[in-house]
């Protein structure tokens, strides 16, 4: 039992969380404001701007950096993972995002024969670099205001 207490008292996991969250908050906000329609699915979605993973990786990385110093190992550890979560967001998903796109087109146009899928593949799985530089700002800032309080 002291090991979920000291989980949920974890100030790192609760500002990484944190800056998860209002990441994932603007991407309906921004998607509200676009095509004036509330669509709560998005809280749980990857893809959009800003980059949800990127702002979780960065707050943790920034946060270690800050409370463990930044020549530490804990922040060597968390930096390298930022790089290749940030990677890959902006290189392999957006290009499987892409590729997804093609797939539909290609059932789409199988269907005049005869083929169906049961449903499209999901196209919205990655990042351009302005969305993983806005989601990595938020959880830099984020990180810092929160570990300054």
């Amino acid at each position: 039992m002291v090991y979920l207490q000291q989980f949920f008292s974890n100030k790192i996991i609760g500002i990484s969380a944190l800056a998860w969250l209002i990441a994932q908050i603007i991407k309906i906000i921004i998607d509200l404001i676009r095509t004036k329609s509330l669509d709560w699915k998005l809280i749980t979605s990857s893809g959009g701007m800003p980059s949800s993973h990127s702002s979780f990786v960065t707050s943790l990385a920034t946060s270690i950096g800050l409370t463990q110093g930044f020549d530490s190992s804990q922040f060597a550890i968390t930096f390298v993972l930022c790089m290749v979560v940030m990677y890959d967001a902006a290189g392999v998903r957006r290009a499987a995002g892409k590729q997804a796109a093609v797939i539909n087109d290609i059932a789409d146009i199988l269907e005049n024969y005869g083929f169906r899928m049961d449903e499209n593949l999901k196209e919205l799985l990655g990042h351009t670099p302005v969305e993983v530089a806005a989601g990595a700002a938020l959880g830099i800032v984020l990180s810092v205001a929160m570990n300054l309080l």
